[in-house]
């Protein structure tokens, strides 16, 4: 079992004697600092453990401050984390046992040593218990969206934006920037991960090494027709890319997606695909547009969407075991008309008018 550790400049002491224990005990650890008792600020070090956890590059993570609260804090905010602050084996005991939790946050100022390597082992042997719990761990999970392929695009601007966005009063040509402007920033998002290469650049006063994206080739796939709406954004971004097209409608009564047209570059199996769809609702037409680029090659999916709902996300994340989403918001649920609560109600209609 791989364990990923961090601490801040309080926890520092109890740290550096739990990292080697720990390894003692059989277990791989990865130390993610500090080096020294330098002051630092704990939520990087929570950042740094809970996203290895979260990455499944950790199966575990110990993080040790003052009191253990702020590191619990910043833990929770990667989803993908339980994460909780606890003193007492009983404590220890229960969050594996009844919450799932994975990374453990210690008080290296008012807990001993001695307390806290307990603590640890507990935390490290008690199984989770399941059965009537993993109901309620289910339901953490759907409220913070705990999953690592899911990304929320937190940024003043987009709430911001998504605020004007759901206004019933927006009008169209209004509505149509907005969604413009928000599919630039889930393009961003989604290509942060692109790999780079030097490249020699000769500024007016001298050459310098910079950097280019390194070959990636990128497909933008709109889901018919509102996905229509995010392509100019993405291609202000990425304006080489090629853009395919897949056509669906939703039957009003079984709420189904069916398949009209399906059109896409033909090295479509050799690109990124970035298949864009406004609203994630039920998650059929996402689920189903993601089947048809698998079956045409393509293994690097990301879908791309600006409100979503937890139900669309299940389905979509069940589905396909690799594809990542991106989204500006996670909303309540669907209402008895699959439609998105609050959500911003159709966004076809709203973008080309047709309400």
């Amino acid at each position: 079992m791989k364990i990923a550790i961090a601490s801040d400049h309080a926890g520092f002491e109890q740290k550096v004697q739990l990292a080697p224990w720990l390894a003692e005990e059989g277990y791989e650890v990865l130390d993610f600092g500090p080096s020294s008792e330098d002051r630092v600020d704990y939520p990087d070090f929570a950042y740094k453990v809970a996203s290895a956890v979260a990455a499944g590059e950790a199966d575990r993570g110990i993080l040790v401050c003052g009191t253990g609260l702020g590191m619990e804090m910043g833990a929770n905010k990667v989803p993908g984390i339980r994460a909780a602050a606890v003193q007492t084996p009983e404590f220890a005991e229960l969050m594996r046992a009844h919450n799932d939790a994975n990374v453990l946050c210690l008080s290296g100022r008012f807990v001993a040593l001695e307390v806290n390597e307990e603590l640890c082992r507990i935390f490290l042997e008690t199984p989770f218990e399941g059965g009537r719990h993993a109901g309620r761990t289910a339901k953490l999970d759907r409220g913070c969206m705990v999953e690592p392929r899911v990304q929320v695009v937190r940024h003043p601007l987009v709430a911001h934006k998504l605020s004007i966005l759901r206004g019933k009063d927006t009008p169209t040509k209004l509505f149509r920037e907005l969604i413009r402007e928000l599919a630039l920033f889930l393009g961003y998002e989604a290509t942060r991960d692109f790999p780079l290469e030097d490249v020699e650049v000769h500024t007016p006063l001298e050459t310098m090494t910079g950097k280019r994206v390194a070959g990636k080739k990128v497909a933008i796939v709109p889901i018919l027709r509102a996905g229509l709406g995010m392509v100019d954004g993405l291609l202000v971004l990425l304006p080489s890319a090629k853009v395919g097209h897949i056509g669906m409608y939703r039957d009003e009564e079984t709420h189904e997606p069916h398949e009209y047209y399906c059109k896409l570059p033909p090295d479509v199996d050799q690109r990124t695909c970035l298949l864009v769809d406004p609203m994630l609702a039920t998650g059929g037409s996402a689920a189903m547009a993601i089947e048809f680029l698998r079956k045409a090659g393509v293994s690097d999916v990301r879908l791309l969407s600006i409100v979503s709902a937890p139900e669309g996300l299940e389905e979509v994340l069940a589905s396909d075991p690799t594809v990542r989403i991106f989204t500006c918001a996670i909303d309540r649920c669907l209402n008895e008309n699959a439609y998105i609560l609050p959500g911003l109600g159709d966004a076809g209609d709203r973008i080309f008018g047709t309400l």
